[in-house]
Formats: C-alpha cells, structure tokens, sequence
C-alpha cells in the first residue's frame, strides 16, 4: 500500500492510541501498522490490553507494538508514560484520542433508569466526563506539547462520533413494556463529550499550528456489534446506506487523517456514518 500511495506512508512514526483495548481501538490500530507505524497501545484494562497486543501482533508479523497501562483520567498515569517513551526515545508522532465509556445496547438492564437525565448522578456525569473528554485533554497537553516542543510537529486525532453533530434519537432505545421512567436512553454524558472533542479539536489545531501539529476529529457512525435485531433494524431504517458500520470501515480514515495524505487538514471533524446526520 505504501508503495502505491506514499502520502499514506508512516513508516517511522510512531503512534499512541487511548483506550486501544476497545472494539475500534483496535482497529485504530491494526490501521495504523499497516500503514507502517510502530503502535503504542494504552488502556486501563490490562488484561484485554494483552490480547489486542497478540490479536494485532498476529495479524501483523514484526510489527512493533508496545504496551502501556494508562488511566487517561490521572495526570500522574499520562506524564509517567510520556516520561518513559521519552526515556526510551521513542517519540510519539501520532496521539489517537480514543478511550470512552460507551454503554452498550443491550434488550434489557436491571439499572437502565439510571441513564435517564433524571436520575443521573454527578458521580457517573464526572467519571464519564474524566474518560472521554478530561483523558483527551490531558493526552493532548502532555503528547502535543512534546511534538511541538521539538519542532518535528505530529498529528492529534480525536475520535468523536457522529452523535457530535446530531442529538440521539432516544426512540432507538425504547423497550417495549416499561414504564416512561424506566425507558433506557443514551446517556447525556455521551453527546456531551463527543460535542466538546469538536471543540478540543479546533482548539488544538489552531494552537499549534505554527509548530507543525494538527489536530482532526474522526466521527464514525454505529458499529454493527451484535446488537438485539431489532435496535439494528430500527437505527438502519434511519440511514441512507442501508446499513451499520462494519467494526474495520474506518482504517483507511484513520491512515488517511494521521498521515501526510490530510496534511493541508486541520481543525475539521470527518463524519462517517452513512449518511445519517444528513437524513
């Protein structure tokens, strides 16, 4: 591929993604090797951490894959990590933002009242609030600021959704039977920090600038990930392509936002989802 497409080339560069323990951050990933980088992965969860290490090292023979524990949340986690890799001298060209809690769809949850805006919890708002958008930040200020600080530049990526530019539609997830105030919803902490990585984004891109950082957001649609058929069926009728994402539809946004194939592009949130948000 590179010898096709040398833009997309990222041979020597090194890239570190956030929760790549995840369903996407895998395949942030595995997009990332093939393309030529050499892959930081970080997740709290240790044990999932390892297997995506071996599932990736299995797809990719020889490819260098290293492996960190991080809490994105704690300050002490983010600078330990960067003060190692610097130890180590492995500089970090490439930071893909993409540690989330994302609650899953599933046809019935003994606690899915406590989604609801009614009774959702500061407790819960400020855990969420810390991974997805806090964790960002502080990747960013920490990993950005050692790219811009040695004048080699590099290339921040925020993984956001398409719920940043459009408000969920809560219908997806009635189940039939429940009372109104016991309806599952998508919890507001979600829309909230995929909107505020839009705007971590455009910050971003336009601090460092002169430096030679850029900062874009990635904003995929619904993953197909054995969701209940129903769910599937009502959230497809609401996409112009007929269909959900498949779990590895993104790799070639991913090469192509962190490689010098978008180097003119800065500050912009590439949406992936069908089509829905235009629908």
């Amino acid at each position: 591929m590179t010898q096709n497409f040398p833009a997309y080339d990222l041979s020597g560069k090194r890239a570190l993604i956030t929760g790549a323990a995840g369903l996407l951050g895998v395949q942030h990933a595995a997009a990332l090797l093939a393309s030529g980088a050499n892959v930081v992965l970080t997740d709290v969860a240790e044990d999932a951490l390892m297997a995506a290490r071996d599932s990736l090292a299995s797809e990719f023979d020889g490819g260098a894959i290293d492996v960190r524990v991080m809490n994105v949340t704690q300050p002490g986690d983010v600078h330990g990590v960067a003060a190692v890799l610097s130890r180590e001298k492995k500089r970090v060209d490439i930071l893909v933002n993409n540690a989330a809690i994302d609650p899953k769809v599933k046809s019935e949850s003994a606690s899915v009242e406590m989604t609801r805006l009614e009774n959702f919890t500061l407790e819960q708002w400020n855990l969420e609030i810390a991974v997805g958008l806090t964790g960002a930040f502080l990747c960013g200020q920490v990993f950005g600021s050692m790219m811009a600080a040695d004048g080699r530049g590099g290339v921040i990526l925020n993984i956001a959704s398409d719920l940043s530019v459009i408000s969920p539609d809560q219908r997806l997830y009635r189940v039939e039977g429940k009372p109104e105030n016991a309806q599952p919803v998508k919890p507001v902490t979600y829309s909230v920090i995929k909107a505020g990585l839009i705007g971590l984004t455009r910050y971003l891109a336009t601090y460092w600038a002169d430096k030679g950082v850029r900062a874009n957001a990635l904003s995929p649609g619904g993953v197909h990930n054995n969701q209940p058929a129903e769910f599937v069926n009502d959230l497809v009728s609401r996409i112009p392509s007929g269909r959900m994402a498949r779990h590895d539809e993104y790799r070639s946004a991913v090469q192509f936002l962190c490689s010098d194939a978008s180097a003119y592009m800065n500050g912009q949130n590439l949406v992936m989802d069908g089509g829905r948000s235009v629908w």
